[in-house]
């Protein structure tokens, strides 16, 4: 009897993401030799030089995957000059804020004033940052120091504005004016980077594939229930264009009018005073109303609307984006010009009302949390899930707290080192210092800085000893994990202390929790304390118990240095991480969760990098197989998974059928899943399962990021016809105890890195294309049946089905088992030609 006809196998593509720290396309591809095919210098997608053509000859062996980078490394990297995107890291975490509310159906009041109050923190933290910049131009320098004839003669660029030389410039007026040209310029290049990004990211459209909203469905059987489609597979919820014009509008008029407000204060209370003109005085007051009315229509604008995610929003609000910002500009140079005003008797004494202004910053950012807080717990009682939410739905308040926290330590440490530098030997405020120095509340706030940091070490001391009871419990167990190997102490401490260092991944809330509390209270304490005392904490200790005095002075020198120390530490760490990969990976997973998410609360936040990942991810996906018909299989490690499962997410439904998902160190559920629960928590990862059943996740034991995306909370295994169970691991770290005949050198604990090296990785991948459609050929022996594929560990009869969820202490072999065909795989379905046209495809 003649042998059946082959059939033949369906092109097999593995398109590779990385992670954190980013990757070369040769050590992602495994060959010296690559070549770009689709992209450009910023991200791209890459070949190895032999591969090019694959689609076009057959592969050895048949159905073998071709494999393929996308390299995004350059998106959140690059040029040490970028390093200066560490400068807004508040607005940063303060954007990472609106994403970290708790879960709550869609709509609401609630959910409604939990934006809006975020977005109001996110605008005082611009006017806290112009704020700054206006007290070190405004009053440090041109009105204390220019208007001291010994700080003024001491330093020559400073000679024009000497009141002694009586020249055009010497007038207070004047003086201020010409300075209220640093913080307008820094508001002007805030704007500049907020646009140039906004025109490469925002705007990126996404493809016109989505199908219209869906009723609200089941996403486990008996579990949680999603709200229509998950947020992240909206239409419009990568294309924020709108949202971040308006934003970028209303923040660049909040700064200049913050600038207006400077530059006229201390003119228009001259003018009110004895001896004042009454026109000017007149004038004055016209202004301040005028910059009144403008402050309430920038809160106003920021209020209004919040993020369209349900379709993507193509208009712009000519009229905001371009009226607010030019009639704030028109005031601004109005109160130049009523400052630069003649006023041949004024002198400048004293300080600015810069007490003032940040006090009621303060008191307003203080009063914002605390209402966040608020509204986060009602959602949170609304739909109560300890399992996902940190700190019982508080940690979006608390990521607030912290962001308003950096805030004020780089914008209090500027003004504390400028006023020393220009102070000399002395110290600024105190008896016999030539100039009063800054605002006393700075003062205070850089005494309770040590205050701050010996929490941080209490806590640090605390995971200390956990970690060393952790390491001794669990180094018990691990030579039983590798049955006939001799036990080696040493070697089992290693392990342990590995994998008790991951598991410190977990105590992250507890020391983000210690920071805002102790930000809220000692912040409190320094607002009440200036008010009170209305000197710096030297002078106010004066007459005090000696220790109270030396205790008092040296908690204010150590404060101004440790903040001027720790500004200087992280630009430079800042510029090194952008240069160094290695540096970069310290804090890399940091930066790329913050720069993760759109721009929704803060427009002059680090742009989004996944506004253009996602797509370009979506449009290779939907490109290659609409023109090839072939089975593919998206594979994502750490920050990839994410930006993996985002773009499936987005796929439309008839094109999922052609795409599996393989996960390995993700932090899908153990990062985001726990902070962000409202967008990757229980129900949204059922949902994504329910939608993409060829789903599997690698994961260790010793990885302090990635683990698993099943928890004890989840109930998938009866989700749609596919298997239930997702993860795969712990894996096995390292791969052998001792010497081995296979590993003959000591085996590496890899922990976040190198899952390639596992053989359960290519085993599961082929897997994977196998139960898309056709079937990857795999070694014969015990470990495989008679068709070549490995062997099922699960349920004979639902291909790539585990034996179930393993002990979260023991390595398990890979589950999964191959199939010849899949009835649910579809054919491709090419996506709608949107406005612009797709990057570039492989010939």
């Amino acid at each position: 009897m003649p042998p059946p006809n082959p059939v033949p196998f369906p092109p097999a593509l593995e398109l590779l993401v990385h992670g954190v720290g980013g990757a070369d396309p040769e050590d992602l591809l495994g060959d010296p030799r690559t070549v770009r095919v689709t992209g450009d210098a910023t991200a791209a997608v890459f070949r190895r030089a032999d591969d090019v053509d694959a689609e076009a000859r057959p592969r050895h062996p048949p159905g073998g995957p071709v494999p393929e980078a996308y390299v995004w490394s350059r998106l959140t990297s690059g040029n040490g000059a970028r390093a200066l995107w560490l400068l807004l890291l508040p607005f940063m975490v303060v954007n990472l804020a609106h994403w970290a509310r708790p879960a709550a159906p869609r709509g609401g009041c609630a959910v409604r004033a939990y934006g809006v109050l975020v977005r109001l923190v996110a605008l005082s933290l611009t006017v806290l940052l112009i704020a700054a910049a206006g007290e070190v131009a405004l009053d440090l320098v041109a009105w204390q120091c220019a208007g001291t004839v010994h700080c003024a003669a001491a330093r020559s660029w400073l000679g024009f504005l000497d009141p002694e030389r009586h020249g055009w410039w010497s007038q207070p007026g004047r003086r201020l004016a010409l300075a209220a040209l640093v913080p307008a310029a820094l508001t002007g290049l805030l704007w500049y980077l907020s646009n140039r990004t906004w025109s490469a990211y925002e705007s990126q459209r996404p493809p016109e594939s989505q199908p219209p909203e869906s009723p609200p469905r089941a996403a486990a059987a008996g579990a949680y229930a999603v709200d229509g489609p998950p947020a992240l597979g909206r239409p419009g919820f990568w294309y924020g264009r709108r949202l971040v014009a308006r934003l970028r509008a209303a923040h660049t008029a909040a700064g200049l009018l913050t600038v207006a407000a400077a530059v006229t204060a201390a003119p228009a209370a001259r003018d009110r005073a004895p001896g004042g003109s009454p026109v000017l005085a007149a004038a004055g007051r016209t202004l301040e109303v005028l910059l009144v009315l403008g402050l309430g229509v920038v809160v106003a604008v920021v209020c209004r609307r919040g993020r369209a995610e349900s379709r993507a929003d193509e208009r712009i609000d000519r009229a905001v984006v371009t009226l607010l910002p030019g009639c704030a500009l028109a005031l601004l140079v109005l109160g130049l010009g009523y400052a630069a005003w003649s006023r041949p008797d004024w002198t400048s004494r004293g300080r600015l009302s810069g007490d003032l202004t940040f006090g009621l910053l303060i008191l307003a950012q203080g009063s914002l949390v605390v209402a966040l807080a608020v509204v986060a717990r009602r959602l949170h009682r609304r739909a109560p899930d300890p399992r996902a939410a940190v700190l019982h739905g508080l940690g979006g308040p608390a990521v607030a707290m912290l962001a308003c926290a950096l805030g004020g330590v780089m914008t209090g440490g500027v003004a504390q080192r400028v006023a020393d530098w220009l102070d000399g030997g002395a110290t600024p405020g105190t008896a016999g210092a030539p100039l009063p120095g800054p605002p006393v509340l700075l003062s205070w706030q850089a005494t309770v800085l040590p205050l701050l940091l010996v929490v941080l070490l209490v806590q640090a001391v605390w995971s200390g000893a956990g970690w060393l009871r952790a390491r001794r419990r669990r180094a018990a167990g691990i030579a039983a994990e590798y049955p006939g190997e001799q036990p080696d102490p040493a070697r089992s401490r290693a392990v342990a202390g590995t994998r008790a260092a991951a598991a410190l991944t977990d105590s992250a809330p507890r020391f983000v929790a210690a920071i805002a509390v102790s930000t809220l209270l000692l912040g409190a304490g320094a607002l009440v304390m200036g008010r009170l005392t209305r000197a710096v904490p030297a002078e106010a200790a004066r007459g005090a118990h000696p220790t109270v005095v030396a205790v008092a002075d040296g908690a204010q020198a150590l404060g101004s240095w440790l903040i001027g120390f720790g500004f200087l530490a992280f630009v430079t760490w800042g510029r090194r991480a952008y240069r160094d990969a290695a540096a970069r990976r310290t804090i890399g997973i940091l930066w790329d969760v913050g720069t993760f998410w759109p721009r929704a609360a803060h427009p002059f936040a680090p742009p989004c990098y996944a506004e253009r990942a996602v797509p370009d991810l979506i449009w290779r996906m939907a490109t290659w197989t609409g023109r090839t018909g072939g089975r593919l299989v998206i594979s994502g490690h750490s920050q990839g998974s994410v930006l993996a499962a985002a773009a499936v997410w987005q796929l439309p439904p008839d094109l999922r059928g052609r795409v599996a998902l393989l996960t390995y160190g993700s932090p899908l559920r153990r990062l985001y899943g726990r902070w962000f629960p409202a967008y990757f928590g229980p129900d949204s990862l059922a949902a994504l399962h329910a939608d993409v059943h060829r789903w599997r996740n690698l994961w260790r034991a010793t990885d302090p990021i990635g683990g698993p995306v099943q928890g004890p909370e989840t109930a998938w295994a009866t989700v749609g016809t596919g298997p239930g169970a997702v993860d795969s691991g712990p894996l096995k770290d390292p791969l052998a105890y001792g010497r081995t005949p296979e590993h003959p050198l000591p085996a590496p604990v890899l922990g976040h890195s190198d899952y390639q090296a596992d053989p359960v990785f290519a085993a599961e991948r082929d897997a994977l294309l196998s139960r898309l459609g056709g079937s990857v050929p795999g070694p014969r022996g015990p470990a495989s049946d008679a068709a070549g594929h490995p062997a099922a560990p699960g349920h004979p009869a639902d291909p790539g089905a585990s034996a179930g969820p393993a002990d979260p202490g023991t390595p398990r072999a890979p589950g999964g088992t191959p199939t010849t065909a899949d009835p649910a795989a579809a054919p491709p379905v090419p996506l709608t030609k949107p406005t612009a046209g797709p990057p570039g495809t492989a010939g």
